[in-house]
Parts: structure tokens; C-alpha cells; sequence
């Protein structure tokens, strides 16, 4: 998924480059006014950079051990997470559960919208344009090509993602994980699986 073009024509590395440019400017700009200070922006900073996907770990192990805080997560997502001290803002925060039937995987058609509350910073490829069109042409084969290999037998469902709205995915617990602790279930949670690009496996 490299060389990956942006809809004018322009190497995604470019427009990248000019959009760091301007926030720059308009973040000096708002702190010579200001509006808040560098200070601010560097706390803001490593807040946002301290987050990662062990957070939605967190949420997906208390869903495999604790079946009425799992119906709570599929009905208000907003609303479990914060059960658990995590705040995920004012997005309405949908959570998807994989079966033995069906499979869900999450993407941002039109940018990269990503739950970055639970998950921290979207990796690279989720924010690729080839990513975004292929994986709802021909999500079997994207899976794939990330060492996913699903049953002919089961669906794949896509989700996209909105500015108002982000995806989770629960994914299945893995057989091996019986009597494992939360704190243990959370480690084989990743980042993909959460995304729904990959499974969970017991170590």
C-alpha cells in the first residue's frame, strides 16, 4: 500500500506536508493572540500521544469476562467506556461484535476518521487511500493480505466511519483463555483487532 495518491493527483506525502505547515501557522498564530498557550499545546500533546489501543483492550477484556457490562458495550459504547474511566468524548461511539457467522472490519471511506480515544494515532495504512477503496470492494482479500484468512461460510461486514461517529470492534475471544485474567485477556488484544484487520490468538 505505498505510492498512495490522494484524490487531485498529489502524493499523499505532499498534502501531508502542507497541512503541517498551515496547522503550524495557525498554532503560532492562536498563541501569539492568546488563545491558549504553548504550554497548553504541548499538555494536549502528550495527552493525546499517551493514548493507545491498550485502552480499547481494556473495554474488550471486561466484555469476554463480564457478560452485562458486553450487552452495555453493544447498546450505549459511550456510555461502557466510561464505566471504565475512559472518556471518549462526544462521538457516538458504535461497537460491532464478530460471530462465528459474521466478521467486522471498520474503515473511514472519505478520510480517517478512528476511534483515537481508545485506539490512540491511526496507523499509516488505515489512512492510505488504497486501503479506504479497496477494503470495501474486496474485504476478503485486503484480510487477507493481513494475514487474516476467514471461512468462506462467513460475512464481512464493513463499516465506515464518519466525523460524528467511530466504530469498535469486539472481537471473539479466543479458545486457550479460560480462567485468564482481564489484565491477561487484554494483552492479546491489538491494535488491528480492534479494527477488525485481525484476530486475537492466546499466546
Amino acid at each position: 500500500m505505498n505510492d498512495r495518491l490522494n484524490d487531485g493527483g498529489q502524493p499523499e506525502e505532499d498534502t501531508r506536508g502542507y497541512y503541517k505547515r498551515m496547522q503550524s501557522a495557525v498554532e503560532e498564530l492562536l498563541i501569539l493572540k492568546g488563545v491558549f498557550t504553548r504550554e497548553d499545546v504541548d499538555r494536549t500533546v502528550a495527552e493525546i500521544e499517551a493514548r493507545d489501543y491498550r485502552r480499547g483492550a481494556v473495554v474488550v477484556a471486561r466484555a469476554w469476562v463480564d457478560a452485562a457490562y458486553r450487552a452495555r458495550l453493544l447498546q450505549n459504547g459511550r456510555a461502557a467506556c466510561e464505566e471504565l474511566g475512559l472518556k471518549v468524548g462526544p462521538l457516538h461511539l458504535i461497537v460491532v461484535e464478530n460471530t462465528d457467522s459474521v466478521h467486522n472490519v471498520i474503515v473511514c471511506t472519505l478520510c480517517s476518521c478512528y476511534p483515537r480515544m481508545l485506539l490512540g494515532l491511526p496507523p499509516e495504512w488505515y489512512k492510505s487511500g488504497e486501503y479506504r477503496s479497496r477494503v470495501v470492494r474486496e474485504p476478503r482479500k485486503v484480510l487477507e493480505e493481513f494475514g487474516t484468512t476467514l471461512p468462506v461460510d462467513v460475512r464481512i461486514r464493513v463499516h465506515d466511519s464518519s466525523a460524528d461517529m467511530r466504530y469498535l470492534v469486539l472481537p471473539m475471544r479466543p479458545a486457550g483463555t479460560e480462567g485468564w485474567s482481564e489484565e491477561r485477556l487484554a494483552e492479546v488484544v491489538t491494535r488491528d483487532c480492534l479494527v477488525g484487520t485481525a484476530l486475537p490468538k492466546a499466546a
